[in-house]
């Protein structure tokens, strides 16, 4: 899971970030999954499955430039 702080960030543009998240994810062995957006705190919020958090980070790298600020490794629960 991941996290943004982009202010003035509009779901439109993120709903295309991810589609270009889509694009390139296999290149790294991820799977982009879902994402949130709080426009008015300017935050996103990425779920995503992948090998280390640096695959998941260069996906975003690649696709768009937008890296977070924050990655969490995280564990499925029940």
């Amino acid at each position: 899971m991941d996290m943004h702080d982009i202010p003035g960030v509009k779901a439109d543009d993120v709903a295309g970030a991810h589609e270009a998240d889509l694009r390139v994810q296999d290149k790294y062995g991820v799977n982009y999954k879902q994402y949130w957006v709080d426009e008015n705190e300017g935050k996103v919020f990425c779920l995503v499955d992948a090998p280390d958090k640096e695959s998941a980070a260069r996906t975003h790298r690649e696709a768009h430039g937008l890296e977070a600020q924050t990655l969490y490794e995280v564990k499925e629960g029940a």
